[in-house]
């Protein structure tokens, strides 16, 4: 249902060109074609890029000052348990009153948090202080969904574009959830400890203020925004989140148990990389499914998506079975292709449940359930490794995707 818009401060979207006689744009030309795209959606990639670096800068300095990876990790739990209770509520409020007003603040405040940690590990403050200062960060707002929301009131009405607007945005995480961990890692052995942590509060407030400057792209409030009830009581939004709930332990115990697996075989180092290879497969399986048409059938879809990721986790397996690193590196490689597609037929199923005036809130949900599969499939492909063997670790993602593959079919999900 439409919004009322406040045509000073948000004109409706301008037309886009047709790229000349005899010749249609691509749909990414087509995606970056109104004005102010390209602008909000720098800042936005400038912003999201930390989200790769934090935890792992966080482990670097506080295991580096404190001796204590068993301190490391518990910190950045509690941050990542913080952030599941208040992003949500920080979503909504984006939704009620504008992208600007709450982002800004919201950053600053994570912002404050970040630096704060930075002083305590560096000062030697208590151990609790950590534990607070991190907390702190959850305000940090889901810059991921908020760009969503930006192209879906860009593209409304044009299934084609929030499509291939949906692949980008994936690939997007992708990329940064890649480069991320690299540069944090870089920084935090070449110039100080707090480097990866302090560069990345740097970039997320950067990244903010940029594309909270654009507000001609900045989805309107609808005036009954305050008055609506959460997207999770929305029929099928349930059901929807525990299929992500168990996509993220798909996510979660890929990465824990192919570090181990890594450090098992002598090559620990390496795993960063290894790693990397999956993202890299599902960042380009991410643009190269933009060019497709979108799926008349959601549900159909999405379950077609689960069921080809379920086949490919099990490269892993083979290949973690030969022993051989250099195997699983490929494995994971087309393992990864199966993800960006998941993900954006994941998502766009949510952008179809909710409302439009609750797009921030319903997309930051999904976030929420995935950060809680991550830490459940991270604590089970942990026990597995460690009670078993790094080999069949693998057989966790496995188990994992085929137990979203189950719920999206028990959920009924080809009605979306």
């Amino acid at each position: 249902m439409p919004h009322p818009v406040d045509s000073a401060r948000h004109p409706a979207p301008p037309a886009i060109e047709d790229g000349g006689p005899g010749r249609s744009p691509g749909p990414y030309r087509r995606l970056f074609a109104p004005h102010g795209a390209l602008a909000f959606t720098a800042g936005n990639l400038l912003a999201r890029l930390p989200m790769g670096m934090f935890s792992i800068s966080v482990v670097i300095m506080i295991a580096g000052a404190r001796g204590s990876y068993a301190l490391a990790g518990a910190v950045t739990a509690t941050g990542l348990a913080a952030t599941a209770l208040v992003a949500p509520w920080t979503a909504r409020l984006v939704d009620r009153h504008g992208q600007a007003r709450v982002a800004v603040p919201a950053t600053a405040l994570a912002v404050l948090g970040s630096l704060a940690l930075l002083l305590c590990v560096r000062l030697d403050a208590p151990d609790w202080t950590l534990f607070a200062a991190y907390a702190a960060t959850a305000t940090t707002p889901n810059t991921g969904g908020m760009s969503r929301a930006r192209w879906a009131h860009l593209h409304r009405g044009d299934p084609a574009a929030l499509h291939t607007a949906n692949s980008f945005e994936q690939a997007a995480d992708e990329l940064c959830f890649m480069l991320g961990p690299v540069l944090a890692a870089f920084l935090c052995s070449v110039l100080f400890p707090e480097a990866g942590t302090l560069t990345g509060a740097i970039l997320l407030l950067t990244g903010v203020l940029v594309f909270a400057a654009q507000r001609a792209t900045e989805p309107p409030v609808a005036a009954h925004a305050a008055r609506t009830r959460s997207p999770l009581r929305t029929p099928g939004m349930a059901p929807l989140l525990a299929v992500f709930l168990a996509t993220g332990a798909v996510f979660g115990s890929m990465e824990v148990v192919t570090i181990a697996f890594a450090e098992g075989r002598g090559h620990a180092s390496a795993a960063g990389a290894v790693l990397g290879l999956q993202a890299a497969g599902s960042c380009v399986a991410g643009l190269a499914y933009g060019r497709f048409r979108p799926a008349r059938h959601l549900g159909r879809r999405l379950l077609i998506c689960l069921a080809a990721m379920t086949v490919l986790m099990a490269l892993p397996l083979l290949a973690a079975i030969m022993s051989s690193l250099s195997a699983v590196a490929v494995a994971l490689l087309a393992a990864g292709m199966a993800t960006a597609p998941t993900m954006v037929t994941g998502m766009t199923v949510v952008q179809r449940l909710t409302p439009e005036s609750q797009l921030n809130e319903g997309m930051t949900l999904a976030v929420t359930a995935l950060l809680g599969g991550i830490a459940a499939g991270s604590a089970a492909g942990g026990w597995t490794v460690e009670h078993t063997s790094t080999a069949q670790g693998y057989l966790v993602p496995v188990a994992a995707a085929a137990t979203a593959l189950l719920l999206a079919a028990a959920g009924r999900t080809e009605r979306y």
